[in-house]
């Protein structure tokens, strides 16, 4: 059936629904994915709650959706535009089409939208919430997401895998699974806490380094948890990614801002200031930590991207705390920052070493 995307600034995007729409009309945030593959990692990605995803590239799902690749349990975006979904999955590990998947989950699939001019009006205006709906015209109703999405992502328990000897605890604002397999690959015990655990909760635990996770939306929606964040991250050993990132900046008083359209793709240039080198990423977030803020902290900038300046990393002069805006488990995307993980449990082995000689 013919369907439509209404959009906050009163644009209308046409196109052909393809999976049932439960509720009559589906409301979210509008955003854009730039990878030509990743579909099925971007589709169970936390940080993508409730939004309405778009894909770029022309044609999505020939390779369908098979067992392997999931970020976490089910998908998590409110719906998904594209110009073309292939019907069939044509990959040996495929088992369901992209069509079939949605379909299970009961998200709506629009196809055959202009998503060149729509990801136009995105990039000139702003990410912005949007309507899918069967008639031709509606009446927005935006509301803004006053309560963090990190509750409905965040494990509701504290939950261990692996036996290795170096235990990380993953403070989990909505992570995906590739962080917690990079940990394991690596020889780790990684237990992974509720994003609202105490410290004395994690005292007990025993830790030898700290890993706060990636996660949906504003991170100023947190703002009670950056006392404990704060005690922990003084305390620990500790790598941030994407929210984590913003979360260690704002517990030491710098400040965040939206960005316009954000960062979401998979081949975002990134600078490394101490390897002297650029870097592709993964990435996907719509605030970042505003450059200026950072001056009354003691952080110093490692990370900027290439192609807007904006901060894509951290580190502490005196305390071994890592920050990354970028996914470096990337999945999908390019593998370039894979070597953080090294680089953060090589710190974890420092920092104990330093302990039993003291």
């Amino acid at each position: 059936m013919k369907a439509y995307l209404h959009l906050a600034n009163g644009k209308t995007f046409a196109g052909k629904l393809e999976t049932a729409m439960p509720d009559g009309e589906i409301n979210g945030e509008v955003v854009f994915f730039t990878g030509m593959t990743g579909y099925q990692e971007v589709l169970t990605d936390p940080s993508y709650k409730n939004q309405i995803i778009v894909f770029t590239y022309p044609l999505v799902g020939n390779y369908g959706i098979n067992a392997a690749d999931f970020e976490s349990k089910k998908p998590h975006v409110r719906a998904v535009i594209v110009y073309e979904a292939s019907g069939k999955g044509y990959h040996y590990q495929s088992e369901y089409s992209l069509k079939d998947y949605l379909q299970m989950w009961n998200i709506p699939l629009l196809t055959h939208v202009d998503t060149r001019a729509l990801v136009k009006q995105i990039r000139e205006e702003g990410t912005m919430p949007g309507t899918i709906t069967a008639a031709s015209t509606c009446e927005m109703k935006v509301k803004s997401e006053t309560e963090s999405a990190v509750h409905q992502v965040s494990t509701s328990q504290i939950e261990t895998y692996g036996d290795g000897s170096t235990h990380i605890v993953l403070m989990d604002f909505g992570y995906k699974k590739s962080i917690l397999q990079s940990l394991l690959a690596r020889g780790c015990k990684v237990t992974v806490v509720p994003y609202n655990t105490s410290f004395e909760t994690i005292q007990a635990l025993e830790p030898d380094g700290l890993l706060l996770s990636n996660g949906p939306g504003d991170p100023k929606q947190l703002m009670p948890q950056l006392v404990t964040i704060r005690k922990a991250i003084d305390h620990y050993p500790t790598l941030a990614i994407c929210l984590g990132h913003q979360l260690v900046a704002l517990a030491y008083g710098a400040d965040t801002e939206k960005l316009r359209f954000g960062h979401r793709g998979a081949n975002q240039p990134v600078y490394d200031s101490i390897k002297k080198k650029v870097l592709m990423t993964s990435q996907n977030h719509g605030y970042v930590v505003k450059k200026e803020s950072l001056v009354h902290t003691p952080f110093q900038i490692r990370f900027t991207n290439v192609n807007d300046q904006s901060v894509e990393g951290m580190f502490h002069p005196t305390k071994p705390i890592l920050t990354v805006q970028y996914h470096p488990e990337a999945h999908p995307g390019p593998s370039d920052t894979n070597s953080i993980f090294d680089e953060f449990l090589q710190t974890v082995q420092n920092v104990r070493r330093e302990k039993v000689y003291a």
